[in-house]
């Protein structure tokens, strides 16, 4: 009677596997003779079966190959590339347990296989594991993505001894673990940002609240700042209106800056709109957002928002995350014919004597 000898079964997926796994591994034995000689350069048949929780437990993949052993009896396959039976190899989901490899032989190259052999993969397919924290789309809630993000954590956790050395394959796993673990994060950031979060080309400085236009219940919406200024000295409008009144601008709440300068810009008509405040900042876009013509001039109240929350206010603790300088920043609120709210960035206060024809600073905002 011959022998099956699994000698090696060696996971030879890395890191890269993680981007664009192969969906395979490969396994390695030597085929022996009842007198324990080589069965050498001979088609074997294969029946390969991968089992989960116990040695005898639901093959969840079974397929078949005709491998040829070597001068020294080593028969090579890969697990995934032969004739499925059962199942697919790519549906294994790596994290839901224990797994056993089942090997079935026929030496004579046909199905009659007459040597079993059954083993623990004591050495999970790293990448194809990590695969399974791959799964977090675009549709998914955020408590979906928050339970992913905890489960690669754990399997972290498992993998991670500062005690133990890490060979190849387990090290490719936890790269590709810590990776996923990031991309989570920023996930997170995207179904759920807070004040202070990088986010949509921007700096997050308000989430709306109950009572606010733009609130709605079990989403997170609110406002982001331009990551840096517009302009270091323009005008509020034009000097042909600068003594003028525009008709709907003198709003002041977190939700009135994008109509505020919607007006001044319909007061100006055709006029250039990088040489004022207002339409200077209906110009700003951020690459790769398709955002043109989303940023707008805040408020009155939504550059105080940035001040305290994102700037020298720091009443978040933040710190000046949005980079402002201490000088005066201009609102899209007007006073009255002859003056628009600013805010002084040095010291806070808001003042309403500023003339339209006044050269300040100016940073763009927008709603998401």
């Amino acid at each position: 009677m011959k022998k099956l000898y699994t000698f090696l079964v060696a996971i030879i997926l890395t890191a890269t596997t993680f981007a664009q796994a192969p969906e395979k591994m490969s396994y390695q034995a030597v085929v022996r003779d009842s007198g324990d000689a080589f069965v050498t350069n001979q088609v074997i048949g294969m029946q390969i079966s991968i089992l989960k929780t116990t040695a005898t437990g639901t093959a969840v993949y079974v397929e078949t190959q005709t491998p040829t052993t070597n001068v020294n009896g080593l028969v090579t396959v890969e697990i995934g590339t032969g004739t499925p039976v059962t199942g697919t190899f790519a549906g294994i989901d790596w994290s839901a347990g224990t797994y056993f490899i089942k090997t079935e032989t026929d030496p004579a190259g046909g199905t009659n296989y007459s040597i079993t052999g059954t083993s623990q993969l004591l050495s999970v397919p790293y990448a194809l594991h990590a695969k399974t924290a791959a799964s977090v789309t675009e549709t998914q809630t955020l408590t979906d993505v928050v339970a992913l993000g905890n489960t690669v954590n754990n399997q972290l956790k498992l993998v991670t001894d500062p005690t133990e050395p890490q060979d190849a394959a387990t090290k490719a796993y936890v790269d590709a673990l810590e990776a996923r673990l990031a991309a989570l994060e920023n996930r997170v950031v995207a179904l759920d940002p807070k004040i202070g979060d990088s986010y949509l080309g921007g700096i997050v400085f308000y989430i709306y609240e109950p009572g606010d236009a733009g609130y709605v219940a079990g989403e997170t919406h609110g406002l982001i700042a331009a990551t840096s200024d517009q302009s270091t000295g323009i005008a509020w409008t034009l000097p042909a209106f600068q003594t003028t009144t525009v008709p709907a601008a003198g709003a002041t709440s977190t939700t009135d800056g994008a109509a505020n300068t919607d007006a001044i810009i319909a007061q100006t008509g055709a006029a250039p709109a990088n040489t004022y405040a207002a339409g200077l900042c209906r110009l700003y876009s951020t690459a790769g957002n398709n955002d043109q013509g989303l940023w707008y001039l805040p408020s009155k109240d939504e550059l105080n928002l940035m001040y305290e929350n994102i700037g020298q206010g720091n009443v978040m603790g933040l710190g000046n995350i949005g980079n402002f300088v201490s000088d005066d920043y201009w609102s899209s609120t007007e006073v009255d014919n002859y003056r628009a709210w600013r805010h002084k960035y040095s010291n806070g206060v808001q003042n309403s004597n500023s003339g339209k024809d006044r050269e300040d600073f100016v940073r763009a905002v927008r709603a998401f």
